[in-house]
Formats: structure tokens, C-alpha cells, sequence
């Protein structure tokens, strides 16, 4: 990785790399540990060393937070301490972050030598996802087999977003504390309390967007611990960068039904995702 920075020279660097399934980390923490933490020391090792980087952005998860279950959204100055394997290694990876920026890029009148922000995003869907043990690629796959879809926690109430939101969050994270480091810090990415669904509205949703007779039923099975109600506060990074959603969830899933059909019929998939990125731009 060291010789990829020294070949390319970035000045930008967004970390989004992970192993991002809550119920893989249960099969494998070894493997989840390793990727989420230590790939981000790895990549914060190589930003030190490489003097051509001016701003560095970590995104991690709105898992990072302990989870209360409280009815409100986590601010960015809650606890950290995820539950289980995948949601702690994101904890660990913030904690690694501060302590880099900390150690390594703040000079000793606690100025920002290098701007570094870490961005707790919350579940993203979008076309193009064919992931384990996520709901819209569960619900994607069963409406191209014709499937019923098999819902497990239909109960639990998760802040969904379309992909684009966060990538443009990121985008903007990256290009303002380039200019200016003050901006630097952790932010909260997710929508607003109003698309904040339980899992089985959400696939309602789907269902509805899909058509063809599509139905889902609730299969609620044993299974490892995972939270029931999870919510952001995001009043931050609206604030202090002018960031908010521009597609509700209802919009959002349309998105993931038109790329959906449209691969599943073989069509020129890069153009209706240009299509898309230019209707949110425009939106």
C-alpha cells in the first residue's frame, strides 16, 4: 500500500474499506478485527509518510455508538462501543483515528497539521449492492427468482439512506477541511428522522416499488444479538457543512428498483447509474 501512496501522491484520501456484515463478524471476528482496525492503521501509517496528503477521511459506521436503544438520535459526542464484532472494530477504528491525529498530525498548539475527520454513516442501500444478510439485496434477489422475501427483523428501526447521500457527504467532508482544517472532526451521515423505517415498512416500500405480486413474510429466528432501534442525529454536519439529504426513502428505493431491473435485464448499467448521480446533483 506504501508504494501505491508513493506512485500516485494523493493529496485526498477517503478510507471506506471494511468487512461490513454485523452477522459475519460473529462467524469471523479474527478476519473483522483485522480488516477494520488494522487496515486502518495500515492506511493511516501510509498517510504519515506520505507528505503529499492534505486531507484524510475515515468512514466508519453509526454502529460505532453504544447503543442505548433510546428513542433519539446519537450525537457525535456519545460513547463509543459497539456490541458486537464488526459495530466494535468500527469503535476501535474511530479510537485509532483520534489517536493518530492526536499523535501524529496536530501540532503542539493543538493546530491540525493534517485535517482528519472520521463520518458514522447510516445503512446505505443502492443499486449495485449484492451483499449477505443486508434486506435490499435479500429483497432484490427474491423479486428476480420470484421469491417470496424472507424478512428476519422486520421490528428493528434503522436510518436507511440511498448510497449517494453519504458519497456526496464524504466528497464534501474531504474538499472542506482541505481548505480549511479547523472542519475537521467527526460527523454523523444519515437522514432525517422521517426515513428513519423499521425494516418491514421498508420492504413494504420495496414490495409496492417492484410490483409483480411481490410479497414478504416476517421469518424471526434465533440468531446473535443485533440492535433493535438505531437513529442519528445529524444536526452537525448540517450545521457546520451545509450537508442534508436530498432523496427521501421513498425516492431511494425507487433508485434501487430501477438499477435493479435494469441490470437484471442486461441494460448498459453505467449509464442509468450516470443518469442517477446527475438527477440527485440536479435534485
Amino acid at each position: 500500500m506504501q508504494k501505491v501512496f508513493e506512485d500516485f501522491k494523493p493529496e485526498i484520501v477517503l478510507h471506506l474499506a471494511a468487512q461490513p456484515i454485523v452477522r459475519d463478524s460473529y462467524k469471523d471476528p479474527v478476519y473483522t478485527y483485522a480488516t477494520n482496525v488494522m487496515g486502518t492503521v495500515n492506511v493511516l501509517e501510509c498517510v504519515r509518510h506520505t507528505p503529499s496528503v492534505k486531507s484524510f477521511l475515515n468512514v466508519t459506521t453509526d454502529k460505532v455508538y453504544l447503543n442505548r436503544e433510546w428513542p433519539w438520535g446519537y450525537r457525535e459526542n456519545e460513547e463509543l462501543d459497539g456490541y458486537d464484532p464488526y459495530s466494535n472494530s468500527k469503535s476501535c477504528s474511530e479510537l485509532v483515528t483520534h489517536s493518530y491525529r492526536r499523535s501524529f498530525f496536530t501540532d503542539k498548539q493543538g493546530k491540525y497539521t493534517l485535517p482528519i475527520s472520521t463520518a458514522r454513516a447510516g445503512n446505505v442501500i443502492g443499486g449495485g449492492d449484492f451483499a449477505n444478510d443486508r434486506i435490499i439485496p435479500d429483497c432484490v434477489r427474491a423479486a428476480i427468482a420470484g421469491e417470496e422475501i424472507l424478512v428476519r427483523n422486520p421490528y428493528s428501526t434503522r436510518p436507511y439512506q440511498h448510497v449517494l447521500e453519504p458519497l456526496f457527504a464524504y466528497l464534501i467532508i474531504a474538499a472542506r477541511q482541505y481548505s480549511d482544517p479547523t472542519l475537521a472532526d467527526a460527523y454523523n451521515v444519515g437522514p432525517d428522522d422521517v426515513d428513519c423505517f423499521q425494516t418491514g415498512a421498508l420492504v413494504d416500500l420495496f414490495v409496492n416499488k417492484w410490483g409483480e405480486n411481490l410479497t414478504w413474510k416476517n421469518v424471526c429466528v434465533e440468531g446473535p444479538h443485533e440492535a433493535n432501534f438505531l437513529k442519528l442525529d445529524c444536526s452537525k454536519i448540517k450545521g457546520v457543512l451545509g450537508w442534508k439529504p436530498r432523496w427521501n426513502l421513498s425516492e431511494a428505493i425507487e433508485k434501487v428498483v430501477e438499477w435493479s431491473k435494469a441490470w437484471h435485464k442486461g441494460d448498459e448499467i453505467t449509464v442509468l447509474m450516470d443518469k442517477q448521480i446527475e438527477e440527485y446533483i440536479n435534485e
